[in-house]
């Protein structure tokens, strides 16, 4: 408890590299991208770290099979996949960041992106 009261503390005192390390990581969160598949490749999709889609795939295989329904499915779940694994690069990156600042992992997410 006291050692998270410290770090609260340097926070105040270090008001200024806090702002500027979070502009920072915000505008790098953009550049942190990932990518999953679904339907054993039929279907890719690329997310960055704003949690935005950058891109959709669909193989010439999927295609095919002219179901639209199982299409779907398979866009659901290839998105939620990579979505979740920009979540766990964010965490590893805001955790990074928090330690560099010499604060405890977590005391940042709050305020980041796909964090809450």
């Amino acid at each position: 408890m006291f050692q998270e009261l410290g770090a609260m503390m340097k926070l105040l005192g270090n008001k200024g590299q806090i702002q500027e390390e979070m502009q920072k990581f915000q505008a790098s969160v953009g550049q942190i991208t990932a990518e999953a598949n679904a339907g054993g490749g039929m279907v890719t999709v690329k997310v960055n770290g704003r949690l935005e889609v950058l891109g959709c795939t669909i193989s010439e295989d999927a295609m095919k099979l002219n179901d639209r329904e199982m299409l779907e499915d398979l866009m659901v779940a290839a998105t939620n996949q990579a979505l979740n694994k920009v979540r766990e690069r964010l965490a590893v990156e805001s955790a990074k960041m928090a330690g560099a600042m010499g604060l405890p992992p977590g005391m940042l997410g709050g305020g980041l992106p796909g964090m809450g």
